[in-house]
């Protein structure tokens, strides 16, 4: 059994996204390997933009194919960073997902993309990517359009969030 669920590569096919138990992760064969810190309803599925991980790859000088940051959905053309919370998605013909809040670094994601200083980098660039939560199930597949179905006004951003979280420490 893995110990991280950091893992991730693209899949063929549909895969079922639901709303997890309390420490798991909201898509089928997908597994939590810090239950303390990571998964649940809060966390149910991570997002990151394709565009973000291009900008990374040329920072760092390296190809970072999708999945390179962890994450369960990579996304084009959605503005993750400003996202509000509770914008909702509809991901696909039936799914829905939620903006729920921003993706924290931890070490073992410092440790997977090996850089020296990463989470400081990470923290000052602030394009942390957006954990999501599932409103209604169903399938996700590679390629599934994502339209913004509810837009909240006046809610923090995912930015705002993330670095209202590192000011406090």
């Amino acid at each position: 059994m893995p110990t991280t669920g950091f893992h991730k590569r693209p899949v063929p096919g549909p895969v079922l996204v639901r709303v997890p138990g309390p420490a798991g992760s909201g898509l089928d064969d997908d597994h939590v390997g810090d239950h303390r810190n990571h998964g649940g309803e809060e966390q149910a599925v991570l997002a990151h933009a394709v565009e973000d991980l291009a900008r990374w790859s040329r920072l760092l000088g390296r190809e970072l194919p999708p999945g390179s940051f962890g994450e369960n959905l990579t996304t084009s053309g959605l503005d993750l960073t400003g996202a509000p919370i509770g914008q909702r998605w509809l991901v696909g013909e039936e799914l829905v997902l939620e903006v729920s809040c921003p993706r924290v670094p931890c070490a073992t994601f410092a440790g997977k993309i090996a850089e020296p200083r990463w989470i400081k980098r990470f923290v000052e660039h602030a394009r942390p990517g957006a954990y999501l939560r599932v409103i209604t199930p169903g399938p996700v597949r590679a390629g599934d359009p994502v339209r913004i179905i509810a837009q909240p006004d006046g809610a923090p951003t995912i930015v705002d969030e993330f670095r209202d979280f590192f000011r406090s420490r």
